[in-house]
């Protein structure tokens, strides 16, 4: 049984209007869930079995009753953990944050060049106040992690970016592979394909072996199956959960298998959330695991997954095999099959 989280978009306003932002967020949307309506779907997420919240945006902190939801899913048993630009977290905000029972922060940086990050961050001065904001953290005894989004120009820093986070004293670098949704379309050509996929993902469980605090591929469920080959012992027990054992929420209360998997499946605002997540007829076809292509036949299908946004993305269906799997390739060469490029 999967360890189940959720992430709801509490917000689409933002400070910042990032490259990559798979919610093309800036401006806050219309019909927005307010506090009653989250106050409902934090007890429906409690009552559905979930143990982690990840309260996102947009910019979390730009929602006015972010402390106040935050307080009121910790005292229904939720462990509350916050995704944020960190540009916003002051001492006060990140003192007020671990009061109201958050545990965990993740901050976004994705550069040791602060000039490179604000540019993707479409911010000047957006490094230096997510690196305050991580002090800001450490210095109020909130635990925090770094995320980055990893595309062809920041591909060679990523060890480097794992070693800043050691230094500030992140208890975790994640680090999410794009996946192209919102302004993400964009920049598809900047995604990592195949080959370099399987070398970052390689250097990465390779740094695990030589830092003190988790390193994480996000949007990268192949982790799972380098991760056993190189014998390594993970606390993660799969690497795909969208509709398994993860979902995310709209502001205006959507609800769909993942952030970058763009089919939504209910509104929580006409159908209890709880009702959704058992019954929705996407969530159970994810739950079988019945992939086709390569995945479908794949000695780690179980652990891996492969990524079902992206297996939507490029072949319009989210049980297709994984496009950019390396060893989806090799298994087409071992079976006599197409060896095609992604």
């Amino acid at each position: 049984m999967h360890l189940l989280l959720v992430s709801w978009n509490t917000t689409n306003a933002c400070n910042l209007a990032c490259e990559h932002c798979y919610r093309n967020a800036g401006a806050r949307a219309q019909e927005e869930l307010d506090t009653s309506e989250g106050a409902a779907l934090i007890e429906e997420i409690a009552r559905a079995g979930f143990k982690i919240m990840i309260f996102s945006g947009g910019e979390p902190l730009l929602r006015p009753d972010i402390y106040e939801l935050v307080k009121y899913a910790s005292r229904k048993g939720l462990r509350p953990v916050l995704g944020s630009n960190g540009t916003l977290i002051t001492g006060a905000a990140a003192k007020k944050l671990r009061q109201a029972g958050a545990l965990a922060v993740g901050i976004s940086l994705d550069s040791i060049d602060p000039e490179q990050h604000d540019r993707f961050r479409g911010s000047s001065g957006a490094w230096e106040a997510a690196v305050e904001g991580m002090k800001a953290c450490r210095r109020e005894g909130l635990p925090f992690q770094v995320h980055t989004t990893v595309v062809e120009w920041n591909y060679e820093q990523v060890e480097e970016l794992t070693d800043l986070a050691v230094r500030l004293d992140a208890v975790g670098h994640h680090v999410f592979f794009l996946v192209p949704a919102g302004r993400g379309v964009n920049i598809a050509e900047e995604s990592l394909r195949a080959e370099q996929y399987e070398r970052l993902l390689h250097r990465l469980m390779k740094k695990q072996q030589e830092v003190p605090i988790e390193v994480k591929p996000t949007c990268a469920p192949q982790f799972m199956r380098i991760a056993a080959q190189l014998g390594l012992k993970l606390r993660f027990q799969k690497g795909c959960l969208a509709g398994t054992g993860y979902c995310i929420i709209s502001p205006g209360g959507e609800v769909q298998p993942c952030a970058y998997l763009n089919i939504p499946v209910g509104s929580v605002r006409e159908t209890p959330f709880s009702r959704i997540w058992e019954d929705n007829p996407v969530f159970k076809r994810l739950r079988t695991e019945a992939y086709t292509g390569a995945c479908g036949a794949c000695d780690y299908r179980g652990i891996c997954g492969g990524c079902r946004a992206r297996a939507y993305y490029y072949y319009g269906d989210y049980m297709a095999e994984e496009p950019w799997c390396l060893y989806r390739k090799g298994n087409k060469k071992k079976r006599g099959g197409e060896n095609r490029d992604a």
